[in-house]
């Protein structure tokens, strides 16, 4: 194995900068009600408790990891979350490499495997993607934070 060509990227599943806003803004609801209705009755400290519980769970999330990208013996392996299945992608049959956006939309659910019009989909976070093309015209679109090395990497493989 040579080690001058090999990627390593994980793709963590609470990472994803509109996600934790998202839970921090429940959290401050869930705080916000319990201080303002603190006097009404008891059962308002279940909104303490859910909103410890949104801030762990979003704690835990952020160590939770989503799948692994290793590039590696002209092949990508993708490797997912506890049962799923490891995909592996022979460049040998890929014809074309390119960098591209991943979706041009502000929210985008994070995906393992998804078949979707031609495409299969991994994703995590963030908006940029390396997308490769095989024989067959099927494109898979590998989401990344770091879209360049992992282009590099890829085409550096290519030609080995």
């Amino acid at each position: 194995m040579d080690q001058k060509h090999t990627f390593i990227e994980k793709q963590y599943i609470g990472r994803d900068y509109i996600r934790i806003a998202i839970r921090l803004i429940m959290a401050a609801f869930c705080f916000g009600a319990y201080v303002y209705e603190r006097d009404r009755d008891n059962t308002v400290d279940l909104f303490l408790v859910v909103g410890f519980g949104i801030i762990g769970v979003s704690i835990i999330l952020l160590f939770l990891i989503q799948y692994k990208t290793i590039i590696e013996n002209r092949k990508v392996i993708i490797d997912g979350l506890w049962t799923a299945k490891k995909v592996v992608i022979d460049l040998k049959d890929i014809i074309k490499v390119r960098k591209a956006t991943y979706s041009n939309f502000l929210f985008n659910n994070p995906v393992y495997n998804l078949h979707k019009k031609g495409s299969v989909r991994f994703y995590s976070s963030g908006k940029d993607a390396v997308v490769l093309t095989d024989r067959d015209g099927l494109e898979y679109f590998i989401g990344t934070q770091r879209p360049n090395e992992m282009y590099l990497v890829i085409q550096a493989e290519m030609k080995a």
